[in-house]
């Protein structure tokens, strides 16, 4: 049965669900960063999932990078799944600017967490949903 993962669970919003994926928003206020979870259970890595949702998780990664980078207008999107400290799988997909906290190195170690205002985290959650319904 498929748990989310308690960090994840600290650490995020849930904005809403693909067909296998949770979306979620990571909870710092810095970057425009969302979270894919595959509603799976025992998923460390991505081999670890069946061909049919990998091509499924694929697409959704495809198409919720399009609509963070047009939402976003950024110069360029970050996708990774590293998996070191949280091993349940998750694909995170960042929308990144040159002149933002941590350009051009990734975001991680990169100051700290600037956690989102409850009116600041809704505006965010409805503009995100709204642009990955309109795919």
């Amino acid at each position: 049965m498929f748990q989310l993962h308690p960090q994840l669970a600290e650490d995020t919003f849930l904005i809403m669900t693909l067909p296998l994926s949770k979306v979620l928003l990571m909870n710092d206020s810095r970057f425009p960063w969302i979270i894919l979870v595959p509603e799976k259970p025992d998923l460390v890595d991505l081999h670890d999932l069946k061909h049919d949702d990998y091509n499924t998780l694929t697409r959704e990664i495809r198409g919720a990078s399009k609509a963070m980078a047009a939402l976003f207008k950024a110069d360029k999107m970050n996708v990774a799944t590293l998996g070191n400290m949280v091993p349940q799988l998750h694909i995170h997909i960042i929308a990144r600017y040159r002149n933002d906290a941590a350009w051009p190195a990734p975001i991680w170690g990169k100051g700290k967490a600037e956690p989102y205002e409850a009116s600041a985290a809704e505006a965010r959650i409805r503009d995100i949903r709204a642009a990955l319904e309109s795919l």
